[in-house]
């Protein structure tokens, strides 16, 4: 009962900002879910492409996102506002949804792809900045928690919708497409009229971010973040092996989507609970503990194409997701100073966008070459070799903010 009555407190004392981007992601999620749960399958079925090519495909998605996301942070920094950048960045992925609609062949899907992530991208660090910015220390696990959670549960209503609506429509992809532009309008609204941005710092030369003295007040315990980021990502290719996965295994094409929507309400239920978790426990215990949940998940996913056994692995992908997704950018946020926190996400999500895209390209060459079940007992070897260096290669410094 003391538990609950300190988590109901912890979830008062967050700021109204925090709980405005958390909807605003959610919205977005919903969006963007909507068409990602379907696109494997309307890649592979639709548009005739291999599992090579979906790999290639969300693998430079996301690096490009990732990749941008050190511009926009380092921007951020240099203007002291974050507000405007994450507005753009959310506007460019919903006037892109219509693409995937619209798309005839692979080329097309890789453009609305590319142009989406570079949206992401744009507002990823600063958004995550502003969190920061908006919190006391003590709270920053729980806020990105709550943040992650929202934006979760968008990842799973998303699905949901998308199923139903294939259901409804008798498969038909593009209708469902066409539907999603809807929820990511409504995010960018949300956001330019709900989120009331903290007052800049008063700065009486700006500075260019990414200069050589500015770099090397991100110390040795940051640089320590950045490569168990680049190991934990290259042991989780795209979640778009599970929807391949899922339909290996015999699942009809509208009921697909489940999958994500499984694994997205694991997910948005356990972020919270872990970000608060991850305020009071050592960073290296719990993010060991998802990357052991993750080997179960791979494992388990490898076992069987069996729709039980794929659903069980996707539940453990979900419960690895929410212990850690938060727990990394509070662990960026701990080690960086507070008007570098921009520059700080976008070089993280830099070295993390490589990572993904070597991870999700040998996916899929393993899934074309080998077969699925190589696929898997590969990330879990890569998860395996991650486990190691947090046990090898210890923090130079313990965790501490850098606002103290």
């Amino acid at each position: 009962m003391k538990q609950v009555e300190t988590s109901q407190r912890i979830w008062r004392q967050i700021p109204r900002g925090v709980w405005v981007l958390g909807g605003v992601s959610m919205l977005m999620d919903v969006s963007s879910e909507m068409i990602h749960s379907l696109l494997p399958l309307f890649m592979v079925t639709t548009l005739g492409a291999s599992a090579l090519a979906v790999g290639l495909i969300e693998g430079l998605a996301e690096a490009t996102a990732l990749v941008v996301k050190v511009f926009s942070g380092v921007l951020s920094d240099y203007l002291g506002r974050r507000k405007g950048l994450a507005v753009f960045g959310y506007a460019l992925g919903a006037l892109t949804k219509p693409l995937f609609a619209l798309a005839s062949g692979a080329s097309v899907v890789l453009a609305a792809r590319l142009i989406d992530r570079v949206g992401k991208g744009v507002r990823g660090a600063p958004r995550d900045a502003l969190v920061a910015d908006l919190v006391p220390p003590p709270l920053r696990g729980a806020a990105f928690g709550l943040r992650q959670a929202l934006d979760t549960v968008g990842a799973f209503i998303g699905p949901l919708i998308a199923a139903g609506l294939m259901f409804w429509w008798d498969d038909d992809f593009r209708s469902v497409f066409w539907v999603a532009v809807l929820p990511g309008l409504l995010s960018v609204a949300l956001l330019v009229a709900g989120l009331r941005e903290p007052e800049a710092q008063t700065v009486a030369v700006r500075r260019n971010p990414i200069r050589r003295e500015s770099l090397r007040r991100l110390d040795r315990a940051y640089w320590w973040v950045v490569a168990v980021g680049a190991v934990f990502t290259l042991a989780r290719f795209s979640e778009a092996f599970l929807v391949l996965r899922a339909q290996e295994g015999g699942l009809a094409l509208a009921w697909v989507p489940l999958v994500m929507v499984a694994m997205n309400v694991v997910y948005a239920a356990s972020a919270y609970p872990f970000g608060q978790l991850s305020d009071r426990m050592d960073h290296r215990t719990l993010l060991a503990c998802g990357l052991g949940v993750l080997i179960l998940a791979d494992v388990v996913l490898a076992w069987s194409a069996a729709w039980p056994t794929v659903l069980a692995g996707v539940l453990f992908w979900g419960l690895h997701m929410g212990m850690t997704q938060g727990l990394l950018a509070a662990m960026v946020a701990a080690t960086a100073p507070p008007d570098l926190r921009g520059t700080a996400f976008g070089v993280f999500n830099l070295v993390s966008g490589g990572a993904m895209l070597a991870a999700s390209l040998l996916a899929g060459l393993l899934w074309d070459s080998l077969g699925s079940r190589v696929t898997f007992l590969a990330g879990a070897g890569f998860a395996v070799l991650a486990v190691l260096v947090l046990c090898v290669a210890r923090p130079p410094v313990p965790p501490t903010d850098r606002a103290h």
